[in-house]
């Protein structure tokens, strides 16, 4: 990456994911690709479901953010499936700032598919107990799970490994 390329990644991690407000869209990995050249920035953004209500909203910060940049006269943010996105791609920071939302973070799959034991095997994000169940495959959003923890006796929501 050349100096203006991470200028422009670092002025994204200012740019949150909506339905996840702690963390950013470089931390969730949906940033994949940024090319600067004379004044023009484009970047390339992987959704994390085809179906996320959010890309639109986030396609429009994350050009705001890069237009923002002194030297960047126009953006364009690309919406790229060829390559798609896996839970896998959140940084350990990403990690960290999904626990602060309340929600437990997806396993790390390394290259493997997720099956309904991934899923339903997380740890409480309050109190760490693996003693855990699976309520609802699909929570609020397509990327959440509902899950009850048996030892602090809270419900919580889960991002799904994928």
């Amino acid at each position: 990456m050349n100096p203006q390329e991470n200028d422009i990644l670092t002025a994204l991690y200012a740019v949150k994911d909506p339905e996840i407000p702690t963390i950013s869209v470089v931390d969730l990995g949906i940033i994949t690709n940024i090319h600067c050249e004379n004044g023009m920035a484009q970047i390339t953004m992987t959704p994390t479901f085809t179906a996320c209500p959010a890309i639109k909203i986030l396609q429009e910060e994350v050009k705001n953010a890069a237009e923002a940049l002194d030297f960047v006269e126009q953006a364009s943010v690309m919406i790229d499936y060829s390559t798609p996105w896996t839970s896998d791609r959140i940084t350990d920071i990403g990690r960290e700032q999904i626990k602060a939302h309340g929600l437990a973070t997806p396993a790390r799959l390394n290259g493997k598919e997720a099956d309904i034991d991934t899923i339903a095997n997380t740890n409480c994000p309050h109190c760490g107990s693996a003693e855990t169940s699976l309520n609802i495959l699909f929570g609020p959003t397509l990327c959440r799970s509902m899950h009850y923890c048996y030892h602090c006796k809270q419900a919580f929501e889960a991002f799904k490994p994928i």
